[in-house]
Formats: C-alpha cells, structure tokens, sequence
C-alpha cells in the first residue's frame, strides 16, 4: 500500500487527535493519523486526567486556561458520542514551605489577573474544602473551582470521531519504521503497511518521540520516564477536589465513580521505555497520601499501573518546527501536562503549520531554546 498525505500526523494520543481535529476544522485535507496501537493506548490512556488552571507563569495559566475552557464545552463541540466526564470539582494545592506560601501567593495573584478565579486559603479554609485532610501538615492552599478531571479515552475519542467526520484517516495498528528526506525537507513516512508521500510529518508520539526524530535525523532533547499510578476500589463521594502538593510531588483524585486515583513524580524513576510497575512506588504512595489524607488508609488497592512522561530539561512542552529540516514539526516534551494541553495544542499546532498567527505565543517553546541555553522556569510542576 502506498499513499499521498498533505499532513501525517505520528501518534494518536490527544495531541494527534487535537491536531488532526484542528487542521481539518480549518480546512486541511487529505490527513492521515498513524498509530502503533489503539486510540489513547499510550501515555494519553495512562495518565491521571486531572487539568488545572493554577500554575505560576502567565503563558502555562493562559493555555491550561485555554484547554479547559474548551473541554468545557467539548461535548457539544466535538458532538461525542460518548460524554468525556469533565467533573470541574477543584484542585486544592497545598503548601507545605514558607517558600511555598509565598510562591502560591504570587501565583493567585497572576492567576487572577488572568480570569483565573483561584484563591488563597489558611489551612483551617482548607479542611472545609477537603474534610477529612490532616490540615495540621501543612501552611496553606490554593484552591480554583475550575479545575477537574476527565475520562481520557472518550475524551480522544471525540477529537477522532470529530475530526473523521472532517475526513480525516487513521491508521491504528501501524507502526513508523522510518522518515524519508530530500534536500533538507521530508518527504514522507514509512510504515509496516506502506508508504505515505508527504511534505508535512508532525511529531506526537509521546513517549517514542524522540525515536521518531531519530529516524527523521533530529535530535529532540527530551527523554522518556515512567510514572505510576495506582487506583482504590470504588467508594461512596469523599472528596470532591484533586488534593496535589508539590514539595511531596504527590497528587489524589477521587474519580466520578469512585474510585481514588493517585501518582508520584519521581525523580529516580527509570529514564527509559519500561511501563511495570513497581512495589516501592505503591508503598511510598500509600504512606504519604495516608498521612495526609488518613481516611485513605481503610481503602484497598485494586490497580496499578504505569505509563510514560515524555521530560525535557524545562519541563516544559516542545512546539513548532525544526531549522534542519522543513516540513516536520514538533508537539512532544509535555513533562507529564499532555492531556491537559490537549485543545491548546491542537489549535496552535494548525496555526503554526499554516503559518498563522498564534492565539498564545509559544515561539520559544522551540526545540533550540535548550541549545540556546533559554530555559523556562514553572515553580507548580509535579
């Protein structure tokens, strides 16, 4: 089999599908989505699904911001089939430094000037957001009524479904075995069923990114790492907010059915491929979330699993194109904040590749700020 594209598009996690739905919506066709596997079935299927518009520079308030207020309305948008679950019941961030406190200050204050409606709360305030919290272990919070949590598969569900309606083609069960280029431009995509002719390759292959640039002769400066998660039997409504500290690196959910989801970022974590999981993680997520949130200790344990953060030195995303090669371009390096970028992403990726002007400036959210030595500093990163 081969094929012409006017776009490929590598990877069907939410950041290929948000693309492939955005450029199709603003009118190009002939696009094509490859995945290895099914739908979600990488780091979009295994992450925790938790957004938040609290963080601590304006441009990552402004496209979380962005992000939710589409998923808000994502339903109706994208005509889903199935309803993504977005459940806006909070994130309550704890401090637990002085430092902390002063930083959650400044942060309120940012957000609010951006039509983020987070406030500062005493530890007292706190606990009547979250009952059953040991309020005693920490110096404050910030709370956003804005935040929530969604379904992931039915969430990129609806921008596949949504963006086949465009016309748009997807390749599931098709793996990438390599990029063609010519004169410093690509010219298209080899897979286990064929090759594509294109001029435009998009990069959103999550975890297995860099690899991809391998094969396409660019050194993407990010790295793979796993995080785990693990999930409680389901119980009766506790706790409606997401409870997240940073300094602990720790964050819990109770999902729409029940059940309590929770993950640690780790810095030890292994730096490769591998999605096992491990008994030290579920031990040291046990004890910290029971200290802190002592009702947890009665639940049991019915899941774990793992899935993989595609990090870059920043922690913060790669967008755009590349100087060495024309036509290819980037949307990886998310750090872990993926799914919640998800609508933004789409959208500025269709600017980029068309050439347009962006809706938030991410210029330097370009793969050579690295090389540069232009790093990006977010103080709310788990």
């Amino acid at each position: 089999m081969n094929k012409t594209a006017d776009v490929v598009i590598i990877g069907g996690g939410i950041s290929g599908c948000s693309i492939a739905y955005h450029l199709a919506k603003k009118g190009v066709k002939n696009i094509v989505v490859i995945e290895k596997q099914y739908l979600a079935s990488g780091s979009t299927g295994r992450c925790g699904a938790g957004v938040r518009m609290q963080w601590g520079t304006e441009r990552n308030c402004l496209l979380s911001k962005l992000s939710i207020e589409f998923f808000e309305n994502a339903n109706e948008e994208l005509g889903a089939v199935h309803d993504i679950e977005f459940k806006q019941g909070g994130y309550l961030i704890v401090a637990s430094t002085e430092k902390e406190v002063e930083q959650f200050k400044k942060n309120v204050a940012l957000q609010n000037s951006l039509g983020i409606p987070s406030v500062y709360l005493s530890p007292k305030e706190a606990k009547e957001i979250i009952p059953h919290m040991d309020e005693t272990k920490i110096l404050g919070a910030t709370f956003c009524p804005k935040d929530g949590h969604l379904n992931p598969f039915y969430t990129t569900e609806a921008f596949a479904n949504a963006a086949k309606r465009l016309g748009v083609e997807f390749m599931t069960y098709t793996t990438v075995t390599g990029i063609t280029t010519e004169n410093g431009r690509v010219t298209g995509v080899h897979t286990d069923k064929g090759y594509i002719s294109t001029p435009i390759v998009v990069n959103a292959a999550g975890g297995y990114s860099k690899m991809i640039g391998q094969m396409a002769g660019v050194d993407i400066p990010v790295y793979a790492q796993r995080h785990q998660i693990l999930v409680t039997e389901p119980v009766e409504p506790l706790q409606g907010p997401m409870y997240m500290s940073f300094s602990l690196n720790i964050y819990c959910q109770q999902t729409p059915h029940g059940s309590f989801i929770m993950g640690r970022g780790d810095d030890k974590e292994p730096t490769d491929l591998r999605i096992t999981s491990s008994w030290k993680f579920m031990e040291e997520m046990a004890k910290t979330c029971c200290e802190l949130l002592p009702i947890l200790s009665k639940l049991r344990v019915i899941r774990q699993w793992a899935g993989l953060y595609t990090m870059t030195q920043d922690a913060q995303p790669i967008y755009g194109g590349v100087k060495e090669l024309e036509g290819f371009y980037l949307a990886c390096g998310f750090s872990g904040h993926g799914f919640m970028l998800g609508p933004a992403t789409g959208l500025l990726m269709s600017e980029i590749i068309l050439g347009e002007p962006t809706t938030i400036d991410v210029s330097n959210l370009d793969k050579d700020r690295f090389a540069r030595g232009e790093l990006i500093f977010e103080p709310s990163v788990v």
